[in-house]
């Protein structure tokens, strides 16, 4: 029997914030899903505009399942969700994501399995608010500097995620990027699904609220880099304004990557820093 996946999604007055249609679109888009086995669990935060009743529409189809009970922030949710979750596997999406491959559950779970991949990760399609969309390549060399790849377009294993302890709340905006690097100094084991299988939403919370990101981000690189170099404010600072990691936490980083990819990852590292660089530069100007 096929393992089963669980997709959890964080609700919140759907139809007051306009956001009915999409959350439509992903609900279809999963019952078409070729893969047998998948559960759709929606964790909401006591919406009062309707969008309960709709949820309660929803239910006929069988994979579907929600909770309505005050949260305290998206991660928050998808913690509520993970810990009642019976799948071997789980993804998360947003009521504005969808898997536009209907084959891709399927083909990700077997070559998880096949691989006995603790997480995948993938290509997907971002949609930015101001209404184009880019294509988000994985970059895992650069993952101690930056997002690697896309939460959205990420299955983990359901044990993997218990046994670190879930998503760290104290991150409001990151906490998704925090979990990342967890599994990666852990060395859990990865693999690559090379199909742009799903299209996410940007999120705005993080552009808006740059100085609460850059804290966050401080806060993330402590945490979990702090046993390998001493770090103070001033180079946490420029660690998350432009990428300028200090030499000597880098080398301990490289172990992290086979031996035969430490000059591509020290090569990705110094293109991410100068691309930064420039960035800054060119918002001053």
């Amino acid at each position: 029997m096929e393992p089963f996946v669980t997709v959890i999604t964080p609700t919140h007055n759907l139809i007051e914030n306009n956001l009915a249609d999409d959350f439509n679109l992903l609900v279809k888009l999963l019952d078409l899903q070729t893969y047998p086995n998948i559960e759709h669990l929606v964790i909401d935060n006591m919406s009062n505009d309707g969008t309960i009743e709709m949820l309660k529409s929803y239910k006929n189809l069988g994979f579907f399942n929600f909770y309505s009970e005050r949260d305290t922030g998206k991660f928050n949710a998808y913690n509520k969700g993970i810990m009642r979750a019976k799948g071997k596997y789980v993804t998360f999406l947003s009521c504005d994501d969808f898997i536009h491959d209907i084959t891709s559950i399927y083909d990700i779970v077997n070559l998880m399995e096949a691989n006995n991949a603790d997480f995948s990760f993938a290509p997907a399609y971002c949609r930015h608010p101001d209404g184009f969309v880019f294509l988000f390549a994985p970059a895992m060399h650069t993952a101690f500097q930056v997002l690697p790849c896309a939460r959205q377009a990420m299955f983990f294993k359901k044990s993997m995620l218990e046994k670190e302890g879930f998503f760290d709340e104290k991150f409001k905006l990151l906490a998704d990027y925090d979990l990342i690097v967890r599994i990666i100094l852990k060395k859990y084991n990865p693999v690559y699904f090379d199909t742009n299988y799903v299209t996410y939403k940007l999120g705005e919370k993080v552009q808006q609220n740059t100085q609460k990101s850059e804290a966050e981000t401080k806060a993330i690189y402590n945490k979990n880099y702090r046993t390998m170099y001493p770090l103070n404010d001033e180079i946490l600072t420029r660690m998350a304004q432009t990428s300028e990691f200090p030499q000597p936490l880098l080398e301990k980083l490289s172990a992290y990557f086979p031996e035969e990819d430490k000059e591509l990852f020290f090569e990705r590292c110094a293109q991410i820093h100068q691309l930064r660089v420039q960035a800054v530069q060119n918002s001053r100007q």
